[in-house]
């Protein structure tokens, strides 16, 4: 079986995100069929610059085609267009000319599936609201497989989605509330679909002592993973922590690990490491007391993954749904909303030394029993094999819309994505 992964960029050094689930997805399934990444030259996702040499090089195995960008990222066009589609009644044109400008939009690389449609047997599309995912799936609908990495955001509720998440051969879902959203956006449930989520590497031990070693940190902390961003939630976490400071147990720091986006405040019990390679990051999780997830928007968190693989309970912002869901599914962490919350929860984890063992313990066996790469490898592998024994008995065929005529894709009917989104269920999934 031929397979191609399609994700707006991809690299051995790009650490996070939609990009490494694709890369982690298409090393893995290449042990079971013959799996090439098609990509852009991007390498930053806010410029999308060409960066990598376009052509085909293989990273851990697996080869990945690169084609140019045909423009870099306009911030001020993209922020035009998204103030008219998410806030404004507006037009089909209009929803086609964000996706433009938010990039990266590579003709080369759309081409490339058009006329590659029948060298794959499937096609698995990253990330839903990107130019590659869009019209690659609606290139090839009947081969189309979409990973969509879907987040409670306004992009959800463009008026170019729900044909696209109904008119694909399956979707492989991040979570519960993931799947939920998608669904109630667009009434896709005749589309094959599976709850999978992602694995992680992790390595066969991670030592705490030879980071404390390395990086000069003695006292007990709390670690935040990922990319330190407003949008992630971290401007919050600062304030938050800062003002906990006198209710907190003496000498509980705050380290940061990940690309600086956002001002980081000066003081002496925060620190901030920049970017760490794997084998740093898993010994930075075994040496804190508990991984922090301030983000308000995620469709699956990986690095929370990798906490309760390791046995690290996690706190998490509980407005964000999918977080609050997986702290409640898994038993391993707690959540907050407000800051008196963030106090309590976060004293309560550090604190009680009892309730972070059975928190890192419950952790450790909900990733056994749901991410493990052997649980997720046999998803994949299920989903394969139901398209192909419904393609052999005649079925399967995948329907996607035409998108609109020259006159109705300029009509203003479109409501602003953002009431299509408040109108949307929330909360997390239970059951």
């Amino acid at each position: 079986m031929k397979l191609a992964v399609v994700v707006q960029r991809y690299g051995a050094d790009i650490n996070g995100g939609a990009e490494l689930h694709a890369r982690y997805v298409a090393e893995h399934l290449a042990r079971h069929a013959h799996v090439t990444v098609l990509t852009t030259c991007a390498r930053d996702y806010v410029t999308w610059q060409d960066e990598y040499a376009a052509g085909v090089e293989q990273i851990n195995g697996v080869p990945v085609h690169r084609f140019r960008v045909d423009h870099e990222r306009d911030v001020k066009t993209f922020a035009r267009w998204s103030d008219r589609v998410f806030a404004h009644t507006h037009s089909y044109r209009d929803e086609l000319k964000w996706l433009d400008a938010e990039g990266p939009k590579s003709s080369a690389l759309i081409n490339h599936i058009r006329s590659n449609r029948s060298t794959y047997d499937y096609f698995f599309f990253f990330s839903y609201r990107y130019h590659q995912a869009y019209q690659g799936a609606r290139s090839v609908p009947d081969r189309a497989i979409l990973v969509p990495t879907a987040e409670r955001d306004e992009a959800i509720g463009l008026g170019l989605t729900p044909p696209l998440f109904r008119g694909v051969r399956a979707i492989m879902y991040n979570s519960p509330e993931e799947r939920r959203l998608i669904q109630a956006v667009s009434r896709n449930e005749d589309v094959p679909g599976v709850v999978v989520g992602i694995g992680s590497e992790i390595p066969a031990q991670a030592h705490a002592d030879r980071f404390r070693q390395k990086y000069g940190i003695t006292g007990r902390f709390a670690l935040y993973l990922g990319r330190i961003d407003q949008n992630k939630g971290c401007k919050e976490l600062f304030t938050f922590f800062l003002q906990a400071l006198p209710a907190l147990p003496k000498g509980l720091g705050l380290v940061l690990v990940g690309k600086e986006i956002l001002p980081i405040p000066d003081h002496p019990r925060i620190r901030h490491l920049g970017f760490l390679y794997d084998q740093d990051k898993y010994d930075a999780l075994a040496a804190a007391d508990l991984l922090v997830m301030p983000s308000y928007y995620e469709s699956l968190s990986m690095v929370a993954l990798e906490a309760w693989a390791l046995g690290k309970p996690v706190l998490a912002n509980g407005k964000c749904e999918v977080l609050r869901g997986q702290c409640i599914r898994s038993g391993a962490g707690l959540y907050y909303e407000t800051q008196a919350e963030f106090v309590e929860t976060l004293r309560a984890i550090a604190d009680g030394r009892s309730l972070n063992t059975a928190l890192g313990r419950n952790g450790r066996e909900f990733f056994q029993r749901h991410y493990a790469w052997p649980v997720i490898e046999q998803k994949y592998l299920d989903m394969l094999a139901r398209l192909q024994t419904d393609e052999r008995a005649g079925g399967g065929r995948a329907r996607m819309e035409p998108e609109p005529g020259f006159f109705a894709r300029r009509r203003r009917s479109l409501r602003a994505a953002t009431e299509v989104l408040a109108a949307l269920p929330a909360g997390p999934v239970l059951n």
